[in-house]
């Protein structure tokens, strides 16, 4: 199931359907209504609580930056204000002049989650979407920490459906274009720690909530974006996220 989000009657929904016919959605998928597309509002995919990002989770990407492969997981956060939708634009801050894009396989919880084991955290998921970890990777360097590199407005594109029902992504590929140039291309088979391994690990130090959003690392090829390219994120069997870059209005 492809879903988007859609406001209707005062209430958000998840929806299925992008045609005439819209099927709303609770947050356990239930069904709740049939519609028609022109009484539903669409609504950004996600409003996360909080998004939990995980560096060097790609063997290659760890090789292509010369750091020695993590012997766990290494997590930083993004703000809530950072996530914009398909289509919206990459707005570049004037305090950078290295923005680059990272690809990513974006897992989204559907459950309160603590203390989750390896095997049974894929009770908690919610399903899988396309993200783009926007970076200003001069300041990363010069400041030493993520928050201000990784934070900026618009720096967390997220999108353009949630997958759900999906078994295994032990082997997904994921490449990232700019200008319809592929600039990233991996497959998830060469992550450090898979998806329900993070899902795991994260659990077990804070309270993951429906709707919170845990970015698991990007293959390698990061690099660096001007105003006027196109960047778009695509992860097989889940969808094609596609936004422009803009330098910042005053």
């Amino acid at each position: 199931m492809r879903i988007t989000r859609v406001g209707y009657q005062g209430r958000s929904y998840w929806a299925d359907g992008d045609g005439e016919r819209i099927l709303l959605l609770d947050w356990e998928l239930r069904k709740v209504a049939q519609v028609t597309a022109q009484e539903v509002q669409p609504l950004p995919l996600l409003n996360p609580g909080k998004i939990v990002c995980v560096g060097l989770n790609y063997y290659a990407h760890a090789r292509e930056m010369n750091k020695e492969v993590p012997d766990e997981p290494l997590l930083f956060l993004k703000p809530g204000s950072a996530v914009i939708g398909p289509g919206q634009p990459i707005y570049l801050p004037a305090q950078s002049s290295q923005v680059h894009y990272e690809g990513e396989l974006a897992v989204v919880m559907g459950r309160l989650c603590r203390d989750a084991s390896e095997s049974g955290a894929k009770g908690f998921v919610l399903g899988y979407t396309c993200a783009n970890d926007v970076t200003a990777r001069d300041l990363q360097t010069k400041d030493g920490l993520y928050a201000r590199a990784k934070g900026f407005d618009t720096f967390c594109p997220l999108g353009p459906v949630i997958q759900t029902g999906i078994e295994a992504l032990q082997d997904v590929g994921i490449k990232t274009t700019v200008d319809e140039e592929v600039v990233q291309s991996g497959r998830t088979s060469d992550m450090i720690a898979s998806p329900m391994d993070l899902v795991s690990f994260i659990s077990k130090i804070m309270t993951l909530h429906p709707g919170d959003v845990i970015l698991t690392g990007t293959p390698p090829g990061v690099g660096p974006v001007q105003p006027g390219n196109e960047v778009c994120v695509e992860i097989e069997g889940i969808g094609r996220l596609s936004n422009p870059v803009r330098g910042r209005p005053a």
